[in-house]
């Protein structure tokens, strides 16, 4: 059986899990590290601190053939830590300039990955013309929603931030096409619509799913699995699962070496 570890800060990785499990079966083991949540608010010493010990943890623990960094920070930030059965999630900046009619696109990230000169580069590598312009935008308030589980319990709330985070910006620099480069943000897709929609917003979890699919494709299982561990408050983080239809058990899993 094919066993696939996933991880990042907390809910974002789910997105990503829904797309791999419509293209390829597997074991998937899901670790949301919420004692570090937000990656996007860390320094780069601390995301490699962070990011690099809990891979070494997931490799010791589960010893799987695929380990995915389901978040966008470390992999733009850390590209250092990737080799062929370590990848992560960057965002569809080539298929956002295809989509495009205005050549007015956005990037939708958190703080620490819009400040970044990685993310500058990441720009001026895949884009095929100078016609194109991006805005990055910071939505760190916007990942909160999800991790905090408002998005669930409130979205009258959420639909007022997104309205404030996202409106002026989008109006004033003619945005038709935007990227969900914090995985995060895709269990806001409705609401965004719904405030926005003539604007189309591509998630990058599909593109991950893909890449798992191939990699994977000599070693499918016959069927999906999955097991859920976290390293904060597995109680609070199960009731936040069921509400979304995930009824697996959490399990604990501290990054502290016993």
């Amino acid at each position: 059986m094919a066993k696939i570890v996933i991880f990042d800060s907390g809910f974002g990785s789910l997105s990503v899990i829904r797309a791999m499990q419509k293209s390829t079966k597997s074991e998937i083991i899901y670790f949301a590290d919420q004692v570090n949540f937000p990656y996007g608010k860390k320094t780069k010493s601390q995301l490699f601190s962070i990011i690099t010990q809990t891979i070494d943890l997931l490799k010791n623990k589960f010893n799987p053939e695929l380990i995915v960094v389901g978040s966008n920070t470390p992999t733009l930030l850390l590209e250092k830590i990737f080799t062929p059965n370590i990848i992560g999630v960057l965002p569809p900046l080539k298929e956002a300039v295809k989509k495009s009619k205005t050549n007015h696109i956005a990037i939708l990230s958190t703080k620490s990955v819009i400040k970044s000169n990685e993310l500058t580069n990441y720009i001026k590598k895949n884009l095929p013309s100078k016609k194109v312009k991006v805005k990055k935008i910071d939505v760190s308030s916007l990942v909160d929603l999800v991790e905090s589980g408002k998005f669930i319990t409130n979205q009258k709330l959420c639909r007022r931030i997104i309205k404030k985070t996202l409106n002026d910006v989008f109006s004033q620099n003619n945005i038709d096409v935007a990227t969900l480069s914090s995985t995060h943000l895709s269990f806001l897709s409705s609401l965004l619509y719904e405030e926005f929609p003539f604007i189309t917003f591509l998630d990058p979890a599909h593109e991950v799913a893909n890449k798992v699919a191939k990699l994977m494709s000599k070693k499918r299982s016959n069927k999906n699995s999955l097991r859920i561990f976290s390293s904060g408050n597995i109680n609070r983080f199960q009731k936040q699962l069921r509400k979304i239809g995930i009824r697996n058990k959490v399990n604990f899993l501290s990054l502290q070496r016993s």
